[in-house]
């Protein structure tokens, strides 16, 4: 039965299993080896089942023991786990942590913020959300997520707070085979208007930014990693985060366009943290928008 069961039942079968006998068990937990005889007894008593063979001088355990006591040390486990989380949420630990990114943010910092986060509170739960254009902003307005990797305009960012990351610098692309890679001089917006633009796209079509949407011919993407396959294929033209694409350009599957018209191509686009101004972070949030300020995000070039 459950309610007779204890965790120093389990305890002590445990000991008993590492320790090799009843009596080394009881000094290992400062115990006389009756008091860890009666707990065994009441063990088998409470549950029904014999745990130890006792046809011996030294009882040893019986299959059924054997694949109990290892379900114990999985119920200690646990139950050592649920003190200390406890212990962290009464010290200011959320019980969760949720971080959504959009698909153009960078790796590595997040990747290294993560890992000194998990690294000093390892007992935190957190959840990651790498989806598509305008998704990190919209799981932190709604809840679903606590911090959010985006690019963010200052017009609409009245409710969220904002933590500039870096600014990523944004190169147009096209496939060596395309006729714009043809172009000896500067490419004009007509030129460009002429041509299909791959663009990310919000999945949920929500009005917003367009960055530098010049094309009267648009091939939408909520996978930047699919456009960038399109883009390489030589099925049009898109502006796309130099951290992605640098090392297409060095192996020439790529080539840059030369557009000198900020109209059409802003040189860097903000990376921002942002978080819901309203409710007040934990500790591990608070812990994880320093992590990500100390990381060597990618510099505009």
């Amino acid at each position: 039965m459950i309610g007779a069961l204890t965790l120093d039942q389990l305890r002590v079968l445990v000991a008993i299993d590492e320790a090799g006998s009843f009596s080394a068990a009881g000094r290992r937990l400062r115990r006389v080896q009756s008091a860890i005889s009666h707990a065994v007894q009441g063990l088998e008593d409470s549950q029904g089942v014999q745990l130890f063979d006792r046809s011996t001088r030294t009882p040893r355990f019986t299959d059924a023991g054997r694949a109990l006591v290892a379900q114990a040390r999985q119920v200690l486990r646990q139950a050592e786990r649920f003190e200390r989380t406890a212990q962290d949420i009464a010290a200011g630990m959320e019980p969760e942590l949720s971080l959504a990114m959009d698909s153009f943010v960078p790796s590595p910092p997040v990747i290294q913020a993560l890992a000194l986060l998990q690294s000093e509170f390892p007992n935190l739960a957190v959840t990651l959300f790498t989806e598509g254009m305008g998704s990190a902003e919209r799981r932190v307005r709604d809840g679903s997520a606590t911090i959010g990797l985006c690019a963010l305009l200052p017009s609409v960012a009245q409710d969220l707070q904002a933590m500039p990351l870096t600014q990523i610098t944004m190169v147009p692309v096209v496939a060596p085979s395309h006729p714009l890679a043809q172009e000896t001089g500067p490419i004009t917006r007509d030129l460009l208007q002429d041509q299909v633009q791959l663009i990310l796209t919000d999945p949920q079509q929500r009005p917003g930014p367009r960055f530098s949407v010049v094309s009267t011919r648009v091939w939408r993407f909520v996978d930047i990693a699919r456009r960038l396959e399109f883009l390489l294929a030589g099925f049009g033209w898109g502006t796309m985060p130099r951290h992605l694409v640098q090392a297409h350009l060095d192996a020439g599957a790529l080539v840059p366009l030369r557009i000198e018209d900020p109209g059409v191509l802003p040189p860097s686009i903000g990376l921002f943290a942002i978080h819901d101004r309203i409710h007040p972070l934990g500790l591990g949030a608070r812990r994880l928008l320093v992590a990500l300020q100390e990381q060597p995000w990618p510099r505009p070039t």
